[in-house]
């Protein structure tokens, strides 16, 4: 799997960090047969085979400059962070977008690239790269976790997959055995991946459309208190050889369902077949909705190169105009799906079962697990709340106002 560790979408902890030195990388040189400016582009070390000879077959291709590509394997945040802080960084770069990036001008505007395929761009997608109605990363493709079930074990039980949240902690109690328990949401119970979810199945939100705290409500509480009465029930898997971002609790059977990823379905395919279905985070009540949890990395440009408009071009012919690379990039190498709503419908891989499924519940159903306005202090905040709610059974409404108070201090500061 392309891991999410390595994407910025497994620890969700506010994006980008400044700390640490910038380290020595790995680097190729893509070198075009035309003349012109010589572009430093960036990218995390990626875990799937492949994907370092792809990108650098990309840049090779490219003919309007010589593109140098270096891959950097260790702490990629804290390395772009630093990068972007000095002057001497890259010109194009990958990352998840933070409205600090936009305060700081530490990035550039691309919101003139897109043109015509602005409407193309799943419209989530694109607003996790969007910043007061600018758009600073072009979306390279989409990463998203979803609820896996077991048919078999489903109909044993004479149960419908479950569409709200009472109905799945119904199920996950039904489905356990002496052998096999309901349900699997990581070995912390959930509170470190479903804090988003939690909310939106309430109709609720990390934050208001004005920039408002958007949990210090009761229905947060009572969405919570859900997932507490899940931990506390014997129907939660917990302690499993390995976390959630891994399928081998649900193929080995452990499990009757769990959160996982949609970089798991082909090695879930393998193992069981057809006899699995996928399924959003369901709807808390009337007023919530059923939700998946996307992470998306973008492409950038560094607003202290001395190259803009050549980096702006790179970009725009890489990831709005070779559609060709961008499903290479996505499907060749790993299991993702592409930003652009065209060409995921082309993508043979995508076209049918789970992963049909996951395309139409990003682009229906998909919420940025960490969109830009959302930093590291306050997604540590929340983080602290729901630890102290699920896992040891602290009042649910004391502990998300100490966390919205926090949030609001974020917010002073960011908006004043």
């Amino acid at each position: 799997m392309r891991g999410y560790s390595r994407r910025g979408f497994l620890g969700m902890a506010g994006g980008v960090t400044a700390a640490g030195l910038l380290a020595a990388c790995g680097s190729n040189t893509g070198r075009s047969s035309g003349s012109g400016d010589t572009i430093e582009q960036w990218y995390h070390a990626y875990g799937e085979a492949g994907v370092q000879q792809a990108v650098e077959r990309y840049a090779k291709a490219y003919d309007k400059a010589t593109v140098h590509v270096q891959w950097n394997p260790g702490d990629y945040d804290s390395k772009i962070a630093s990068a972007l802080a000095a002057s001497n960084g890259p010109d194009v770069f990958e990352s998840t977008l933070r409205v600090d990036m936009v305060r700081s001008k530490q990035i550039v505007s691309l919101d003139d690239l897109l043109g015509d395929a602005r409407s193309d761009f799943t419209e989530s997608v694109l607003a996790s790269h969007t910043v007061d109605g600018q758009v600073y990363g072009i979306p390279q493709s989409v990463d998203m976790q979803m609820l896996f079930y077991r048919k078999s074990m489903l109909q044993k039980a004479g149960l419908q997959p479950p569409s709200t949240v009472d109905e799945l902690i119904d199920a996950a109690h039904k489905l356990t055995t002496n052998k096999v328990k309901g349900l699997f949401l990581g070995n912390d119970g959930g509170v470190g991946v479903l804090a988003g979810p939690l909310l939106w199945s309430a109709g609720l939100d990390y934050l208001t459309p004005d920039n408002k705290v958007g949990f210090d409500d009761p229905l947060a509480a009572e969405s919570v208190g859900r997932l507490r009465t899940l931990f506390t029930s014997n129907s939660l898997l917990l302690g499993a050889p390995a976390d959630w971002s891994d399928p081998s609790a649900f193929v080995q059977g452990l499990t009757a369902m769990q959160w996982t990823g949609l970089w798991t379905v082909p090695a879930v395919q393998k193992a069981l077949g057809d006899d699995f279905g996928v399924l959003p985070w369901p709807a808390l009540n009337g007023a919530g909705k059923a939700s998946v949890p996307f992470g998306a990395y973008g492409s950038m440009v560094n607003a202290k190169s001395k190259k803009i408009d050549a980096a702006k071009a790179y970009v725009k012919w890489l990831w709005i105009e070779r559609g060709d690379y961008q499903q290479d990039f996505d499907l060749s190498y790993g299991f993702h799906i592409p930003a652009r709503k065209s060409l995921a419908a082309k993508a043979d891989k995508l076209k049918s079962g789970p992963a049909a499924d996951a395309v139409r519940f990003v682009q229906d159903l998909g919420k940025p697990q960490n969109p830009p306005p959302w930093t590291a202090k306050m997604q540590l905040a929340l983080s602290d709340s729901l630890n102290k709610i699920v896992r040891s059974g602290a009042d649910a409404t004391t502990e998300l106002k100490n966390a919205a108070g926090s949030v609001q201090t974020e917010l002073k500061r960011l908006y004043g």
